[in-house]
């Protein structure tokens, strides 16, 4: 099977059980995955997240989503447990497709590494 087939297969189960499991069946996007895994990596589940620490729950995930492929690196945890990360290397100018491919790779990636999905 080639790698685009498996990503893709990959990507709609993924989908499929984190709707099933966060949102009642209905389908999560990009972005609430991402959200997902940056409260995964916070670790603080049963809080209401206000507008400002939703995007930077996103910019937590992002990092950790591209910290294997060198982009960033885990600096430190805050007095309030918030993982910091810092740039290794800018990431490279990417098409809007070629973004989304790359962050649906290591979406799969890291769900993958955590057996929640095979």
């Amino acid at each position: 099977m080639s790698r685009d087939i498996e990503l893709k297969n990959r990507w709609e189960d993924l989908v499929s059980k984190l709707s099933k499991q966060f949102a009642d069946g209905d389908t999560l996007d990009l972005d609430a995955i991402i959200y997902l895994i940056g409260v995964q990596e916070l670790g603080q589940f049963n809080k209401k997240y206000k507008k400002d620490e939703k995007v930077n729950l996103m910019h937590i995930a992002i990092c950790r989503l591209l910290e294997p492929y060198g982009y960033y690196e885990f600096d430190y945890f805050d007095a309030d447990g918030w993982p910091h990360y810092k740039v290794k290397e800018l990431l490279p100018n990417l098409k809007a497709g070629e973004q989304q491919v790359l962050m649906k790779e290591a979406i799969v990636n890291y769900f993958l590494e955590r057996d929640y999905i095979s």
